[in-house]
């Protein structure tokens, strides 16, 4: 068990990615770690994607890298010289295939590469077509660190309450959304985030892309929700936004006992959830 922080300040970076340009965007990351760094932040996190655009059609199997690769080894440099946490996403290529592929969120630390989620829910539907090019993780990701217990999920997860239990029965005291959502589904994620908080008992961030990428407006919006629903900061809608919040674990307790979601679970149904989801 590490000696972890009571609270944690938190940098949600709502940027607009340059499509198929790594180095730009890692020059961007950079820039605002070291922007995170002078305002005393523990944890910076970019949106979904962030590293090479969301919309890239088959310049994907290109763009695509091993993690750890050169743009984590990239990172970690950066992580180290700062001494931050950073949560980014990124298409990963398999390391035992040459094109299966990933959409992943990546979690470094001032030590170096710590752990990654592969996002389980893939939209393949209206503008989406995420499963022609991923492939589907299957576990859920929750990492023990110095600034405390985070999970990771990626955008349309937030759909599934099933993604955000797991992560918090493995612990996560944060859940970290990274997200690529267009204008047209705003609502949406703005009730779900909130949902997913307040079932958990657990912190949210919410860190979405914002800007055009070939017709699709990203709306931002990002926000740290707290474990009863609060929504603490808010960045702006449509645009670049640079916003600092903090989380105080101390919290979580009064949540739990004022909404017992996690005490009051039946794990019974889950069987029930299992059979009846394989006959639908």
């Amino acid at each position: 068990m590490k000696n972890m922080k009571n609270s944690i300040k938190i940098a949600l970076a709502q940027i607009s990615s340059k499509r198929e340009n790594k180095q730009a965007n890692l020059q961007k990351y950079e820039e605002l770690t070291l922007k995170a760094k002078k305002q005393n932040t523990d944890l910076i996190i970019f949106p979904e994607m962030s590293l090479t655009g969301y919309v890239v059609k088959d310049q994907i199997y290109e763009l695509a890298e091993q993690i750890p690769g050169p743009s984590v080894e990239k990172m970690e440099t950066i992580a180290k010289k700062t001494g931050m946490h950073i949560i980014f996403g990124m298409p990963e290529v398999s390391q035992k295939t040459k094109a299966t592929l990933y959409n992943t969120a990546v979690l470094i630390g001032p030590k170096g590469y710590i752990g990654k989620y592969q996002k389980m829910y893939l939209p393949t539907h209206s503008v989406f077509e995420e499963k022609r090019y991923f492939r589907p993780g299957y576990q859920p990701a929750v990492f023990d660190t110095d600034i405390g217990k985070i999970g990771l999920t990626i955008c349309y997860d937030i759909f599934f309450p099933e993604v955000f239990r797991l992560t918090r029965l493995k612990g996560a005291q944060i859940i970290v959304c990274i997200s690529a959502s267009p204008a047209v589904r705003r609502n949406y994620f703005e009730i779900l985030t909130s949902a997913r908080a307040i079932e958990n008992t657990a912190y949210l961030a919410y860190v979405n892309l914002s800007g055009i990428q070939e017709n699709l407006q990203f709306w931002g919006g990002s926000r740290l929700v707290s474990p009863t629903g609060d929504i603490i900061a808010k960045a702006k809608y449509d645009e670049e936004d640079f916003i600092c919040c903090e989380a105080d674990f101390h919290d979580l307790k009064p949540a739990e006992a004022f909404i017992p979601t996690l005490r009051d679970l039946r794990p019974e149904l889950f069987d029930k959830l299992k059979h009846l989801s394989e006959d639908i």
